[in-house]
C-alpha cells in the first residue's frame, strides 16, 4: 500500500501547478477486481479510501463508472485515476493521494462494463448511486412502468449481450448476463447507499429486472451472486474552489477532482464474498452478522438530524451543517429529535449517548462545509425512511412527539418553497402535495407518508400544522 501526504515535485517549470500522475504521485495501477457504479465524492472518500488502505491493495484495483456525466471519467483519466482526498479536521487540512482507481469510464461505456463482468478476476461490484438510482416503485420493487426501465428490459430481451441500457438495475443485469455467458463464476454486489437493508433492496430490483428479461437468470443469480448489506458513514461535501486551492498550496498540484471529507469514517458489512474481497478490515471496516442495529442508529440519529437541519435550519437562513448546529435553537431541535429516536434503538444507552456526542463534534467541525441544500435533495426518498419510523415508534408508545414531527413539518414547508430549494426525483408529485393552504398541505403530506390514520391522527395533524406555522413565521436572515 502506498499513500502520499507530503508534497510531490512541486509546480512545473512554467510556475503553474502540475497535474497528478502515477509516475510522480501514486503507485502502479492494481489489477481490476472491483467494479464500481457511481463515481461521486462519497465513493472516493469511502469505499475507494478503504481499498487504498487495505493491506493487500496491490491486488485490488477498481474500475469505476460515472453516473450521468462523462466529465468525471475524462478528468480522472487525464490524471491516471488519481485524486486527492482532502481530510479536513479541526486542526487543519491533510491531503492524501488515492491510487485505488485503476480505470475510470463513462456510464455509457457498456462494452467495458461487460468486459469486466466477464472476467473471472472480478470479485466485487460496489455501488453508490443514491436511493433514486435503483428505480423502485412504491412497494420497493422495480418500477417497470418507468420509461427508462421498460426500455432496458425490452433492449436486453432483444440483445442480452450487447443492448444499450441506461438504468442502474439495467447495467447490473447487463453485466451479470455477460458474466453468466462467460462462465466467469461468482461475485458479491455491495451497495453503499443510505437505504435500510440495501443488499436486499438491490437484490430485489435486480431479480425483478432479470425475471422480466430472462426468467432462467434467477437460478443462476441465486447460485452465483451474493448481495451484501452495508452501513456507511463519512460526511463528504461537494468540492469547492477553496478545496482545490488548498491542495495546490499543500501539494503543488492542480487537482480538479479533489474530494474534501471529515476524519471520521465507518463501514459495517454483512454478507458473503464468494470470490474474495480486499482486506478492508485493516482500514477499520467491520464485518458483522447483522447490520441493522448500526444502520438504524446511523439512519435515525445522523441522517435524520441531517434532514431536520436541511429543511428547518435552512428556513432560518443557515447554509451549512456547522452553521446550523452552532445556532442554539437548531441544536435544541436536533437534541429533541435524538431524544425522540434514541429510546427506540436496540443498542445500549451508553453507546447511543457516546454516538450523539460524537455527532455534535463532527457537525461542529468548521473545516467541513456540508451544504444543507445538498442534504435536502430527494426528500421523497429520505423522509419515509428517516422520519416516519421514528414518528410511528412514538405513536405506538402512545406519544405524539413534537421532536419527531418537526422533521415532517419542515419538509412540508420545504416543499412549499421555503428554505433550501426543492431538488427531488419525484418533485412533481411531492410539490403538488404541499399546494393550497398550509393545513391542506399538511393533511395531504401526512396521507402520502401514511401517517394520517390511527388513534392519534387528529393530534398528529394539529401538531405538524403548529410546527409548520412556526417555521413559516420565522424571520429569514
Amino acid at each position: 500500500m502506498s499513500t502520499s501526504y507530503a508534497a510531490g515535485p512541486g509546480p512545473s517549470e512554467s510556475g503553474r501547478a502540475r497535474r497528478l500522475s502515477r509516475r510522480t504521485d501514486g503507485r502502479p495501477a492494481a489489477p481490476v477486481r472491483i467494479v464500481h457504479l457511481g463515481v461521486g465524492n462519497f465513493f472516493r472518500a469511502h469505499a475507494a479510501w478503504y481499498t487504498e488502505h487495505a493491506s493487500d491493495v496491490a491486488g485490488w484495483g477498481i474500475a469505476a463508472f460515472t453516473g450521468r456525466s462523462p466529465a468525471t471519467a475524462e478528468a480522472l483519466t487525464a490524471q491516471d485515476g488519481l485524486y486527492t482526498l482532502l481530510v479536513r479536521g479541526p486542526e487543519g487540512a491533510r491531503p492524501e493521494v488515492i491510487s485505488s482507481l485503476s480505470a475510470v469510464h463513462a456510464a455509457d461505456d457498456l462494452e467495458a462494463l461487460r468486459r469486466y463482468f466477464a472476467d473471472p478476476q472480478l470479485a466485487v461490484v460496489t455501488l453508490t448511486v443514491t436511493e433514486a438510482g435503483y428505480r423502485r416503485n412504491a412497494t420497493g420493487g422495480l418500477d417497470t412502468t418507468a420509461a427508462d426501465v421498460a426500455s432496458d428490459i425490452s433492449s436486453l430481451r432483444d440483445d442480452p449481450l450487447g443492448a444499450p441500457v441506461v438504468t442502474t438495475p439495467g447495467r447490473l443485469v447487463a453485466g451479470l448476463l455477460a458474466r453468466r455467458a462467460a462462465g466467469a463464476g461468482a461475485l458479491a454486489v455491495v451497495p453503499n447507499d443510505n437505504v435500510p437493508d440495501n443488499g436486499e433492496m438491490v437484490s430485489r430490483v435486480v431479480r425483478d429486472l432479470a425475471a422480466a428479461v430472462d426468467p432462467s437468470l434467477d437460478a443462476w443469480l441465486g447460485a452465483h451472486v451474493s448481495f451484501v448489506t452495508t452501513m456507511v458513514d463519512r460526511i463528504t461535501p461537494r468540492t469547492t474552489d477553496d478545496d482545490r486551492a488548498e491542495v495546490a498550496r499543500l501539494l503543488g498540484v492542480d487537482d480538479p477532482e479533489t474530494v474534501p471529507t471529515e476524519p471520521f469514517s465507518e463501514w459495517v458489512l454483512a454478507g458473503d464474498f464468494p470470490a474474495g474481497r480486499p482486506d478492508w478490515a485493516a482500514a477499520g471496516a467491520r464485518f458483522v452478522d447483522d447490520v441493522r442495529p448500526f444502520e438504524q442508529r446511523k439512519l435515525w440519529l445522523l441522517n435524520g438530524s441531517h434532514s431536520l437541519m436541511a429543511y428547518a435550519a435552512s428556513v432560518l437562513g443557515h447554509e451549512t451543517v456547522a452553521d446550523a448546529i452552532a445556532d442554539p435553537e437548531v441544536r435544541s431541535w436536533v437534541e429533541q429529535w435524538w431524544d425522540a429516536a434514541s429510546g427506540h434503538l436496540p443498542l445500549p444507552a451508553e453507546e447511543v449517548r457516546d454516538y450523539r456526542a460524537a455527532l455534535l463534534a463532527r457537525y461542529g467541525n468548521p473545516s467541513i462545509r456540508h451544504l444543507l441544500a445538498q442534504i435536502a435533495a430527494d426528500g421523497s426518498q429520505k423522509i419515509p425512511i428517516r422520519a416516519v419510523p421514528v414518528v410511528r415508534a412514538g405513536l405506538a408508545a402512545g406519544r405524539v412527539n413534537p421532536g419527531a414531527l418537526r422533521l415532517v413539518a419542515a419538509w412540508v414547508v420545504h416543499l412549499r418553497g421555503v428554505g433550501a430549494p426543492v431538488t427531488d426525483a419525484h418533485a412533481d408529485e411531492v410539490v403538488a402535495l404541499a399546494a393550497g393552504t398550509l393545513e391542506q398541505a399538511v393533511r395531504r403530506t401526512l396521507a402520502w407518508l401514511d401517517l394520517a390514520g390511527g388513534d392519534h391522527a387528529d393530534a398528529v395533524q394539529s401538531e405538524v400544522l403548529r410546527l409548520a406555522e412556526d417555521l413559516v413565521a420565522r424571520p429569514r436572515s
